[in-house]
């Protein structure tokens, strides 16, 4: 797939508030300092597209950027360790979970994963409850770039071994660094063979 034009349409707190329109929408979701922003600004050859921060957790909307006038790019907030009052960790929650259930545009979650961690309990649990909710979704491993190969495969592997506990067929999952561009064909690739069967 070839992105000629990415642009940011809205931010909002409101699910009911997000665009009026029945154009497919992939999101992106990931505990705090994942690497989201650079990620989706890779995906679309648009370096300041999605706001990046050396402070994680920034994003606290729902950021809606449209894609070749034709589909949707969703930026959601993160989950995990950024320092916010249990208010707004219990509001981002709502946000997050009433955009998943709720918004039928979404046709696809990618869950992105820290390649460089053990395999962390907050995300097998939010794993978790996607497949008791029947959500579509696959999982981005980040920053591969960080790592030596064996040494990402091994993590990557120890990822899906902790999967195959609870699911009898894995979610599909792709290997990406916003630094080298790695993964970047094929995640937009499955973008397009989805967009194609709609």
């Amino acid at each position: 797939m070839i992105i000629k034009k990415a642009e940011f349409i809205v931010s909002n707190s409101q699910v009911s508030q997000c665009p009026q329109t029945h154009e497919a929408e992939y999101a992106f979701i990931g505990r705090s300092n994942v690497g989201k922003s650079s990620l989706i600004n890779m995906l679309t050859g648009k370096n300041g597209l999605a706001k990046t921060s050396a402070t994680p957790g920034k994003t606290m909307l729902i950021n809606h950027f449209r894609i070749n006038d034709e589909w949707y790019i969703v930026d959601l907030p993160g989950y995990g360790f950024a320092k916010r009052s249990k208010k707004d960790q219990d509001k981002l929650v709502e946000m997050i979970y009433s955009y998943i259930l709720q918004r039928e545009q979404m046709v696809n979650l990618f869950l992105l994963i820290d390649s460089r961690h053990e395999p962390q309990k907050i995300d097998l649990e939010f794993m978790e409850w996607l497949g008791e909710n029947a959500i579509p979704f696959s999982i981005i491993f980040t920053k591969a770039d960080k790592l030596s190969k064996s040494k990402l495969n091994t993590n990557v592997a120890a990822y899906l071994n902790a999967l195959k506990e609870q699911w009898e067929e894995l979610p599909p999952h792709f290997i990406t660094s916003s630094e080298t561009r790695l993964g970047r064909e094929d995640v937009l690739n499955y973008i397009e063979s989805i967009n194609q069967n709609l």
